[in-house]
């Protein structure tokens, strides 16, 4: 999908997701915590978690397949409390994360959903990446290499197309005591939950093993509702 294209879609997204408090929905609580952040209604009657990774194409399929109908018929109504948790298998998905959490909460879900949209835009700049461009990924200081990477698979324009200024993006790349705190969050819930790929799912505290995409989720949910 072109980065116009994803735009567009954005916007389009972000008029019914981001919509008006007092009009009940609950998309719009968003939380930041522990390297996570959760999307819904606090006191809802179900918890899901979903562990994505930013260059799993399985990951990307979900959000087109799964996000919608995740958002308009569970958490937006207050019944599904969503937690969205990185699982950091690459550099590329640090980077990514780091960019789609930059700013207030409130900008995450949009910054999230574009960069799963413009996934096959950037993710073949990584596999196709040149010795040169990986020389630049693993010299210099670490704020170095991430934002040469981010240079490199084009999340300057994806971000700026979000509104966000270069100095802004570069201030997000900087911290390494946030990206370590991100990996080591990473590790940990993984190991928590028993995760070993992307996207997985835990459901009021159970990880659902065999299921991965929107398909097998959403009979799940019905269920625990």
């Amino acid at each position: 999908m072109k980065l116009a294209a994803v735009a567009k879609a954005g916007l389009l997204a972000a008029a019914m997701v981001f919509a008006p408090a007092n009009a009940g929905n609950w998309n719009t609580s968003v939380v930041e915590a522990d390297g996570a952040h959760r999307i819904g209604n606090p006191e809802a009657k179900v918890e899901l978690i979903a562990f994505v990774s930013y260059t799993c194409p399985h990951c990307a399929h979900f959000t087109t397949e799964g996000e919608a109908p995740l958002q308009l018929g569970y958490i937006g109504s207050g019944k599904v409390e969503l937690e969205i948790r990185s699982m950091l298998r690459n550099s590329a998905d640090l980077v990514a994360t780091m960019l789609v959490g930059c700013g207030p909460p409130a900008k995450f879900l949009r910054n999230h959903t574009l960069f799963m949209n413009a996934q096959d835009e950037w993710l073949p700049r990584y596999a196709g990446a040149t010795a040169a461009q990986r020389a630049r990924w693993q010299s210099g200081s670490q704020p170095a290499r991430r934002r040469a990477i981010a240079a490199d698979l084009g999340f300057y324009k994806l971000m700026e197309s979000r509104g966000y200024a270069r100095t802004e993006i570069d201030r997000c790349l900087a911290s390494d005591a946030a990206a370590r705190a991100l990996a080591e969050s990473s590790q940990a819930a993984t190991a928590k939950y028993n995760i070993e790929g992307t996207p997985s799912f835990v459901l009021d505290g159970i990880t659902l093993a065999g299921t991965h995409d929107w398909k097998m989720l959403a009979p799940q949910l019905d269920a625990r509702l």
